[in-house]
C-alpha cells in the first residue's frame, strides 16, 4: 500500500509516519508533503498513492485548496482538531478522519474502513464543497476565544478581540483591541493553526490580526513593516518571501 502524507509540521509527519507503519508494516510512505505549494506540485505529475493522510490548515492555506485544483481519486483521511459540526460535513461525503492527537487504535480504524471502501474510490471524484463551507463556518474568529492568564485568574479572550500574538523571551502572549497584554499557554503553531483568516504569520515571533492593522511600509531588503492601531513597541516584519502571500490576505475581504 502506497500513502502520502500532508503535513507541516516534522513531528507530526513523523509520529505519523511511524504509527502507521506501526499499523501496516509493509505500506510505503511514498512522500510527506509540508506545503499546499509542494503538494500540487507533486500531484500534477500524476504520482496517486493508495491512501493520503492529510492535515487540513498548512503553513500557506488549507488542504482543501489542493483536492480542488488537482483530479485526486486516492481516498483521505483527513488529521484533525474540529468539532463535530464540522466533521459531519466528512461522514457526509465519504471522507474519513482521524482526530489529534492520532494513536494507533484511530490510525488502525481508518486504515481499516480504507480497506472495506476501497474498491468505491476507484473512479470517483470527491466534492469537498460542504467540507469547505463547513470548516469556513467554523473558522470565523467571531465564535472562538482563546485562554489567557491574569494574576490567579484563567479568562477567555475573543479571537476577534486579539490584536497580535507575540513571542518574547519564549513566552507567548497577546494584545487585544483595547490595548490589554495578557500570557498565553499555547505555542504560536498552535494559535497560527486555531485563528483563522483573519490572522497572518508575519514571521516566527508573530501573529497578527487584520482588523489591528494601521497601514504597512517598504522596509529595507524588500521586506515589510506591519503598523498596528493599538500600542505595540516591537517593529513587526514580513520577509520578502512572504510578501506577496501577506499583501493578497491584506487584500481579501
Amino acid at each position: 500500500m502506497d500513502i502520502i502524507i500532508i503535513e507541516d509540521e516534522k513531528l507530526t509527519a513523523l509520529d505519523l509516519s511511524q504509527t502507521i507503519k506501526s499499523v501496516v508494516p509493509d505500506c510505503n510512505i511514498v512522500a510527506i508533503l509540508n506545503s499546499v505549494k509542494g503538494a500540487l506540485e507533486y500531484f500534477k505529475k500524476g504520482l496517486l498513492p493508495d491512501l493520503i493522510f492529510s492535515d487540513i490548515q498548512l503553513g500557506d492555506g488549507l488542504s482543501f485548496d489542493i483536492f480542488k485544483r488537482v483530479k485526486i481519486t486516492s481516498p483521505i483521511v483527513f488529521c484533525t482538531a474540529y468539532d463535530e459540526y464540522a466533521l459531519e460535513a466528512f461522514k457526509t461525503n465519504s471522507i474519513d478522519y482521524i482526530l489529534k492527537p492520532f494513536n494507533e487504535d484511530s490510525v488502525r480504524e481508518a486504515i481499516n474502513k480504507y480497506s472495506h471502501m476501497k474498491s468505491a474510490f476507484a473512479h470517483e471524484q470527491f466534492d469537498y464543497d460542504k467540507v469547505i463551507d463547513a470548516l469556513s463556518r467554523k473558522k470565523d474568529t467571531r465564535s472562538g476565544s482563546v485562554l489567557v492568564y491574569y494574576k490567579d485568574k484563567i479568562l477567555p479572550v475573543r479571537l476577534n478581540q486579539v490584536a497580535l500574538f507575540y513571542i518574547e523571551v519564549e513566552v507567548v502572549s497577546l494584545v487585544t483591541m483595547e490595548g490589554k497584554k495578557y500570557h498565553v499557554s499555547k505555542t504560536l503553531d498552535e494559535l497560527s493553526k486555531m485563528c483563522g483568516d483573519s490572522f497572518f504569520r508575519t514571521n516566527r515571533q508573530t501573529i497578527v490580526n487584520k482588523n489591528a492593522i494601521a497601514d504597512v511600509s517598504y522596509y529595507f531588503s524588500g521586506k515589510l513593516s506591519v503598523n498596528l492601531n493599538v500600542p505595540y513597541e516591537d517593529k513587526i516584519l514580513v520577509s520578502r518571501a512572504k510578501r506577496t502571500s501577506f499583501l493578497e490576505w491584506l487584500e481579501q475581504e
